[in-house]
């Protein structure tokens, strides 16, 4: 049976998206208009959901989140065919 490879994170969740984001707003920028792009800027706008979802998560007495965020996630789902 295969072990899972196991390692522990050195910075947070969020650092890490915010990282990750700066680098994808930066090769957007360089990128000409056409599907790649849309492709990074979607990766950007799932990063920024994600951090919204741990603000929310992480809030006192989870709040629910306000509509943006439920609306934003909702925008961001594939509807069945």
């Amino acid at each position: 049976m295969l072990k899972r490879r196991r390692f522990k994170q050195t910075e947070a969740l969020e650092v890490r998206l915010a990282r990750e984001s700066e680098c994808l707003h930066e090769e957007a920028e360089r990128l000409p208009l056409g599907v790649e792009r849309e492709r990074v800027l979607r990766k950007i706008q799932q990063m920024d959901m994600a951090f919204e979802i741990i603000e929310w998560l992480r809030s006192p007495g989870g709040q629910v989140p306000g509509r943006e965020l439920v609306d934003l996630l909702r925008s961001g789902r594939k509807s069945p065919p």
